[in-house]
């Protein structure tokens, strides 16, 4: 296989700014993070690539989970999650999750997060696919998301004169930085990072920024396929810049698809509309081409079952049928409820000429969620000094190999709360100190954008929502082409910015992924083994984790399910 970069094609930095921690990304998790962080070290910066509300957290529509029912248990919500992860989710971290989960909403609404309430003023849970209780919290109906991040930014703006924090909007992390190795040939510790201002923020160019530790919570890898509810900044940024600075990455295979994704045709690329989970927690079927639902004689829970379940039952229908899509009928609920209760996806699928009261919806799945990412512990701290990752592009071994809805919002709370207080006590501590970067060794690449089409058709072809050793093997081998085409020598076509960066990104993680996909060879969760499909727990109940040696070859070890 081709080798790796340990760096991306970049001007040198004109400008250098300090802090003790920063955190990367503006979703659930890094703006926790960095409200934690204000209170405990001198000196918090935060990053984020558009503006604050540009995360992916604006866009979560079901909720969060999390045992605030007098009859729900942590216990309970902890069966339900170990459930869902098929064989693969840390205990350890599940249990911390959903014992300091109800604690951590708790907070949440302290801090100003308005969730939908009954008569009796307590907030109203619904149920999702998955669970087994009423534990879903949730806002404006639809809007869980936009209601999370309003308050958290306005949180954040209330202190936004506080020379203890600074906020740097419309900036693209590059790189990490690392410092001397230790003598082992890897990297040494992570110690900032290289900044490139996109047009609007208040720095020009690329500029460095050094600190004691960072905090990654950069979101998903969504823009590495054709299609996916992501936003158009998940480029799994935080993905390859940990993976090039020598910290291991886990878990990429387990790729959940949305199953209920409102489709526009073949020619969609993109962010596409999803259809809340929500919907079918209300009483939404799915129908096939002649009016069936197809989902009842494939699980106990029918259209609630996990994600994974429901997005193959979708796609052995299409494949069954020759068809593209099928459908989701919530005729029965009634407009006047439909309308009331999603008012988020009422007003889209109206904007597509779709009346959610009177209309099939054609829908079909899509990548939705990432439940792999850079490796952590409990505290959030990767395998790489200096570094921790946090919410979606971290891999805290919650999820397993299929996240559970509406965990990811909870688990951004949680692990963000955590991550902050390990970081803030070794600043504290005096456990870390400022490090001086060192340029790692290897020539640096940089991918132009306009190969991004021919990376997400391989990465969909080969590593989509149904896999084969022949898929994978076709998508390998013309990534690594790729890879071997756009070294050094691309910086004659393509000119540093943050469209080549971001595509440098997906062709980094797009190979990974294919890569761990190939070598489980069976099905679990949200990897899906055409050509083995029987989940084999002598052989993988353990997790795959990939790191780059010193000249940048992939090695793919194996991990316990449980770091502590």
């Amino acid at each position: 296989m081709t080798s790796f970069v340990r760096r991306l094609a970049a001007p040198p930095p004109g400008w250098t700014i300090n802090a003790d921690v920063i955190v990367v990304g503006s979703g659930i998790a890094g703006l926790t993070a960095a409200l934690e962080l204000r209170a405990k070290v001198d000196r918090v910066l935060v990053v984020t690539k558009g503006e604050l509300s540009s995360g992916s957290t604006v866009w979560a529509q079901g909720g969060i989970a999390a045992a605030l029912h007098p009859e729900d248990t942590p216990d309970e919500h902890l069966q339900d999650t170990l459930v869902a992860g098929a064989g693969l989710c840390s205990e350890s971290a599940v249990r911390t999750l959903v014992t300091e989960g109800p604690d951590r909403v708790r907070e949440l609404v302290g801090r100003g997060a308005n969730f939908d309430t009954g008569p009796d003023g307590g907030i109203t849970l619904t149920r999702e696919g998955g669970h087994m209780r009423d534990r879903i919290a949730h806002a404006g109906g639809d809007a869980t998301g936009a209601e999370i991040s309003r308050a958290l930014i306005a949180q954040l703006a209330a202190v936004e004169n506080d020379p203890g924090i600074e906020v740097i909007e419309h900036a693209m992390v590059v790189d990490l930085l690392t410092a001397a190795p230790d003598g082992d040939g890897r990297p040494g510790p992570v110690c900032g990072v290289t900044l490139h201002i996109i047009g609007e923020g208040s720095r020009d160019g690329v500029g460095a920024a050094l600190a004691k530790s960072v905090i990654l919570a950069t979101g998903g890898i969504g823009q590495v396929f054709r299609s996916s509810t992501n936003p158009a900044s998940a480029t799994g940024d935080g993905l390859a810049a940990a993976l090039r600075a020598g910290a291991a990455i886990a878990d990429l295979e387990f790729v959940q698809f949305h199953p209920t994704v409102l489709w526009q045709g073949s020619a969609a690329r993109g962010q596409q509309p999803l259809i809340s989970e929500a919907v079918r927690g209300e009483g939404a079927h799915l129908l096939n081409a002649t009016g069936e639902r197809f989902m009842v004689d494939r699980h106990a829970l029918a259209e609630l079952a996990p994600r994974d379940v429901v997005s193959k039952g979708i796609v052995a229908m299409m494949e069954d049928e020759g068809s593209e899509n099928v459908f989701l009928d919530c005729r029965h609920l009634g407009s006047t409820f439909v309308k009331e209760r999603f008012p988020t996806i009422w007003e889209r699928l109206q904007e597509r000429g779709i009346d959610m009261g009177r209309d099939l919806i054609p829908v079909a799945p899509a990548q939705h969620y990432h439940s792999g990412g850079i490796l952590t512990d409990l505290r959030g701290r990767s395998t790489q000094a200096g570094l921790y990752a946090i919410g979606e592009a971290a891999c805290t071994g919650v999820h397993g190999a299929n996240r559970l809805a509406s965990n990811s919002l909870l688990e951004g709370l949680v692990f963000a709360s955590r991550a902050a207080a390990d970081a803030a006590g070794a600043v504290a501590g005096g456990v870390v100190t400022q490090r001086e970067p060192v340029e790692r060794s290897g020539p640096p690449a940089l991918v132009p954008a306009t190969a991004r089409p021919q990376i997400q058709s391989a990465a969909h072809r080969g590593a989509g929502p149904v896999r084969t050793a022949a898929g994978l093997e076709r998508a390998i081998d013309r990534l690594a082409t790729l890879r071997a085409k756009f070294r050094a020598d691309a910086l004659r076509t393509a000119t540093p910015q943050t469209a080549e960066w971001e595509t440098s990104n997906i062709l980094a993680v797009a190979s990974v992924l294919a890569a761990v996909a190939l070598e489980r060879d069976e099905t679990r969760g949200g990897h899906l083994r055409e050509d083995f499909p029987e989940t084999d727990d002598e052989r993988w109940r353990m997790r795959l984790a990939a790191t780059l040696g010193p000249d940048g070859e992939l090695s793919l070890m194996r991990a316990p399910l449980d770091l502590g």
